[in-house]
Formats: C-alpha cells, structure tokens, sequence
C-alpha cells in the first residue's frame, strides 16, 4: 500500500511539471499557425541571382613574362569577370609594373581596368599615371598595354616630367628592345618640349 500511495504521489508530481508544458508548447503552435495564415513573404530571387552572378575577387594578381623575358605582373582592389561568359575582366584601381631584362622597370597606376585575356591586352584608365625608373613621370587619359611584347601605348595626349624638363605629346609609345638596346619611348603627333638645363654644382672656393 506504501508504494503504490507513494507512486500514486510521484505521478501526481510529474504531471503538475508536464501539464503546464504541454499547454505552453499547444499556446505556440497555436501562435506559429495564426502567423501564417496571411500572405506569406515572398523571397526576392532576383536580388539573390545577382547577387551569385557578381562573382568579385577581392585583391586579384595576374603576373607572367612577355616574349622577351620581361616580367609583367597587374594587381589591383577588385575584378569581375564578364557577366556574358567573356573573355574579359573587369578591374578596380589597377597597377601594373613591368620589370625588364636589362634592370628599367616601368609603373602604371590607373582608376579602372579592363583585362582581355584572350586577346592578352589590358586597358588602363580613369587618369592614368607611368612613372619609369629612368625619372620619367607621365599622366594620360588611358594606356593600352600588350600582355605579350610588354609594349604600353597611351589613347591620347599626355603630359610628361622628364629628367631634362616638361614636354607635351600626342602619344606615346614605349617598348623594350628585343636586342638589348633598353627601354624606347617614342613621342608623336605633336610634341612640345620645355627644356630645363640642370643646375650646376657651386664650386669650393
């Protein structure tokens, strides 16, 4: 008799716990269902297909050699590759140096950026900016660079800081020699040239 008052006391125990649960879990559902009796949120699919569609790559370096041996290396803060399936990409403040064999190196800094690859070009725009390591510091609407021969040519008009002064120019083209003769630039359409002598050093008395 014993145990069966004191079974009889535990179940009594365990369901005063458990009643009140269950209601609890019955009051949610409840609740869960009369939230969704309305018309339901729709998902914006189209937002979510352009967001798998822009495929951005953070921070992107594209480096090789140009058929002289030349290395070519384009870095910049961002590229997207053509939504089309093309065969270009598109590039964020690109930068582009050209180290070649004979030790000049060459620096280009731009605002945008298209790479073909097919085509091994890349197209560098919004100001851009070439400096040399021979003291050359150019400024251009836009530079077109060959991928293969490493040869930079400017869209258009540019100015120039030269070692021997400031100089004006319609174009110009800039190329590393295949037999050794170093970095050429060639100026055309129209160059107008300040010349500044360099200063002579005071002589000790």
């Amino acid at each position: 008799m014993a145990a069966a008052t004191n079974f009889h006391s535990q179940l009594v125990g365990w369901l005063k716990i458990l009643l009140p649960l269950a209601a609890l879990m019955l009051l949610s559902t409840l609740f869960l269902f009369a939230r969704n009796t309305g018309t339901p949120t729709e998902i914006p699919f189209a937002e979510i297909d352009a967001a798998a569609a822009e495929q951005r790559i953070a921070a992107p370096r594209f480096s090789g050699l140009t058929n002289t041996g030349d290395t070519l290396a384009i870095s910049a803060e961002a590229a997207r590759p053509d939504a089309n399936g093309g065969t270009e990409v598109t590039i964020d403040k690109p930068r582009l140096s050209l180290d070649a064999t004979d030790g000049t190196t060459l620096w280009i800094s731009a605002g945008t950026g298209l790479v073909d690859t097919a085509a091994k070009t890349a197209h560098l725009g919004g100001l851009a900016r070439l400096e040399t390591s021979s003291g050359y510091v150019m400024e251009t609407a836009g530079l077109q660079a060959d991928l293969t021969t490493g040869t930079v040519t400017s869209d258009g008009a540019l100015e120039v800081q030269a070692p021997f002064g400031q100089l004006n120019a319609g174009q110009v083209t800039i190329q590393t020699g295949s037999d050794g003769t170093g970095q050429q630039m060639n100026f055309t359409k129209g160059v107008n040239l300040v010349y500044t002598p360099p200063t002579a050093a005071p002589k000790d008395d």
